[in-house]
């Protein structure tokens, strides 16, 4: 399975509590009519911890109907119990998605043989295609290179999703095994592909996915010149997007646009004013009309 271009780390939009299909309907389309490559529900982005078992199997099958023959779907079905995570696993695949966005266990930290175990048991008892997800700032461990390597071995291990903030992680990985790569942090996109990476699941393209979908197609093609002009445009909303806890910004400037309804559900809340305020005024200077 070939992942490359850009893939957007879908918002799950809510009102009145509930799931907002409208709005997430809305969404999918303006994503499908910029190119992207593919789509990730139900990953942090999407809230995946404050989700219902239910709803989060209605988003993914929701994503998937829409989604269908127009791009591809990574399913966000991870988990820090190995059993929940092949429960949704399990669903995505009997829905189609294309592949898994599998988080490294959170909270528990596993030992580097536990992590072996817990990706290889999701994927050899789904079938799914698995893309490894890497960020230790929010799980409290780092996917060691030595596990990715022997992981890679696998034809069901696709890729690894890199957050970790390190540009230095991609040459490693790249140096042991021909694992795909694609980025987790927005402004670290074009670094990470002029080593090697082959794009990224992008939260900024939820508001801009032609600007990225533009910047990473230039970068696969080589034209670092032009990716690069469009990376520095772009670089203050990458870097206000995640002045607060994703996906608090995305969601707040999602709402001035006058995409969705502004709702998230506790723990996360709206944003501090002064940051709000910050984020309004990058968005202003990148000419998206507010509300």
């Amino acid at each position: 399975m070939k992942l490359a271009g850009c893939y957007t780390a879908l918002i799950t939009p809510f009102r009145n509590g509930a799931v907002d299909y409208e709005a997430l309907t809305n969404l999918l389309q303006s994503q499908i009519d910029a190119g992207v490559a593919g789509v990730v529900p139900v990953g942090t982005t999407g809230e995946s911890p404050t989700l219902s078992v239910e709803e989060h199997d209605k988003v993914i099958a929701f994503v998937i109907n829409f989604c269908k023959g127009k791009c591809q779907v990574i399913a966000g079905t991870g988990g820090n119990s190995t059993a929940e995570a092949i429960h949704l696993t399990k669903h995505a695949a009997e829905m189609g998605a294309d592949a898994t966005l599998q988080v490294t266990p959170y909270y528990n930290k596993p030992t580097p043989e536990g992590m072996y175990r817990h990706f290889m048991t999701v994927a050899e008892e789904t079938g799914l295609p698995v893309v490894l997800y890497n960020v230790p700032g929010r799980t409290g461990k780092e996917i060691p290179i030595d596990v990715i390597a022997r992981l890679s071995k696998s034809p069901l291990m696709v890729a690894v999703k890199e957050a970790a903030g390190s540009v230095e992680r991609v040459n490693a990985i790249k140096a042991v095994c021909d694992i795909t790569v694609l980025s987790g942090d927005d402004s670290l996109t074009l670094p990470m592909m002029s080593v090697g990476a082959s794009g990224v699941i992008s939260v900024a393209s939820n508001i801009l996915p032609k600007e990225v979908v533009a910047m990473v197609s230039n970068a696969l093609k080589g034209d670092f010149v032009s990716a690069l002009q469009i990376h520095k445009k772009l670089y203050p909303l990458y870097r206000d997007l995640f002045i607060e806890s994703n996906p608090i910004p995305i969601k707040a400037a999602m709402a001035d646009m006058g995409l969705i309804a502004e709702e998230y559900r506790l723990p996360l809340c709206e944003m501090q004013p002064g940051n709000r305020e910050k984020l309004r005024a990058t968005m202003r200077a990148l000419g998206i009309e507010l509300r």
